[in-house]
């Protein structure tokens, strides 16, 4: 007997992914499954894509956010276990049964997934990213959190949980979901085997304000939780020291450039050897997914280039906390 998964996936304008996010799902060739998209009052083509697929599609009258619409996607399936994933996300052929496995292992504990190495769009961007999600997430045999793009439980414990939070930041509500379940006593377990591929197009543009987009909010969401120093999936404690190296290098480089002085060189030599030694899981990462040529521009970009979103994203947060304090 085949343990039935319930697909739950919520769309807002996802009209330029959600036909290849359903195509994957429905050549899957793992029985017994359904799949529900809840689609957030779309201003796209959206709809008309997912009308043609056989799954069950429940429609908002108006805008209610993406915890809104996982929450009425469970609320509408009928599988023992939950298989969260995001319109953007290309389920691979034995991901469903995988999912079932993780399920029947550990009934009562969220189980998590990650992304595929390399992106369904293998830009450099674009893979530089998801492998750099993908090593995050799955270092922690029990993580922080786990994230909704690849989320596996039981429809008891979802129902017992009281679903993720409607009324919150306009992303992290799958760690705030989790890190509510962990107060509780649920366990929170990663499984290498449960892969999505994402599609994230992107380029330089897109990878900056994706970066300063997140860490705006989880500075905003770690600073109210006081655990801003805290290894936690993407916002890891590599990341974080890569954020302070980088500053600090280019303030280096540019005392060197006003000075010529030596003694900067060096320092910014050091540093940058520091970086290397404390990041060197995901710099080994980026080689062993795409050879050398890909693994020392990623390495750069993520020790140069990449940080210098997420400070000003820091920045940013740290402002509209202190500005909601002032306010509290």
């Amino acid at each position: 007997m085949f343990t039935r998964v319930s697909v739950v996936i919520p769309n807002y304008n996802g009209g330029a992914t959600i036909g290849t996010c359903l195509q994957a799902l429905f050549s899957s060739p793992y029985p017994p499954f359904e799949v529900i998209v809840v689609d957030d009052r779309s201003t796209d083509n959206s709809v008309k894509i997912i009308e043609q697929f056989p799954g069950r599609l429940v429609r908002f009258e108006q805008h209610k956010g993406a915890s809104k619409a996982r929450n009425t996607g469970a609320a509408n399936s009928s599988g023992q276990v939950l298989f969260f994933i995001d319109a953007d996300c290309v389920v691979q052929e034995e991901t469903l049964l995988h999912v079932a496995d993780a399920y029947e292992k550990h009934r009562d504990s969220v189980v998590g997934g990650s992304y595929t190495p390399v992106a369904f769009d293998d830009t450099f961007f674009s893979t530089f990213q998801s492998v750099f999600v993908h090593y995050s997430e799955l270092k922690n045999p029990e993580p922080d959190y786990v994230a909704s793009h690849a989320m596996v439980m039981s429809r008891e414990l979802f129902q017992k949980s009281g679903g993720f939070p409607e009324d919150f930041m306009p992303i992290l509500e799958d760690v705030e979901f989790s890190h509510r379940l962990k107060r509780s006593g649920v366990k929170l377990l990663m499984d290498d085997r449960i892969l999505v591929r994402h599609i994230f197009n992107y380029d330089l543009e897109k990878s900056f304000r994706n970066a300063f987009r997140k860490s705006k909010h989880w500075t905003v969401y770690s600073l109210t939780n006081r655990d801003l120093l805290a290894d936690s999936g993407t916002a890891s404690v590599e990341l974080k020291f890569t954020l302070f190296a980088a500053c600090l290098s280019w303030i280096l480089l540019i005392g060197f450039i006003v000075s010529f002085d030596p003694f900067f060189i060096a320092c910014l030599i050091v540093l940058n050897i520091m970086t290397l030694v404390i990041s060197r899981g995901l710099i080994r990462a980026f080689f062993r997914t795409k050879g050398c040529s890909f693994g020392i521009r990623a390495a750069l970009y993520y020790s140069l280039l990449y940080p210098l979103a997420v400070a000003a994203g820091v920045a940013v947060g740290a402002l509209l906390y202190l500005q909601s304090r002032r306010r509290a």
